[in-house]
């Protein structure tokens, strides 16, 4: 690990992921002022879930440990996405948000191919 930055923020999955729970946040505020609170902390807990894990297992000592890390990252894409895609079909949130849909499945199938240059046992 260099001495002034950790390992993650190299990482081109973690960097993207970031970037995408910038809307997904802004979402969340919006319901916060809708006073639906439980969805607002539910979808930003499932969003930082995404970059935490990953973070988190770049610190692993094994590749097979951080594989792990990286599926658990890999599902919390796929609850933020079936979130999204619930409070668009029940009126919570007014428009379908397409693009942030979008920018999840190309993160979710990055963060598939990085799993894959892994060394594991």
């Amino acid at each position: 690990m260099n001495s002034d930055h950790f390992r993650f923020e190299d990482m081109a999955i973690w960097q993207r992921a970031v970037e995408i729970s910038m809307p997904v946040f802004d979402i969340a505020d919006s319901l916060d002022h809708a006073k639906r609170y439980r969805f607002a902390e539910q979808l930003r807990a499932a969003m930082l879930s995404v970059s935490n894990n990953m973070a988190e297992g770049s610190g692993s000592a094994s590749d097979t440990d951080f594989a792990n890390f990286l599926n658990i990252a890999r599902r919390s894409i796929f609850e933020v996405a079936s979130m999204l895609l619930v409070f668009h079909r029940r009126g919570i949130i007014a428009e379908r948000p397409s693009l942030i849909l979008t920018e999840l499945v190309e993160l979710s199938k990055m963060t598939l191919a990085f799993r894959k240059t892994l060394k594991q046992r």
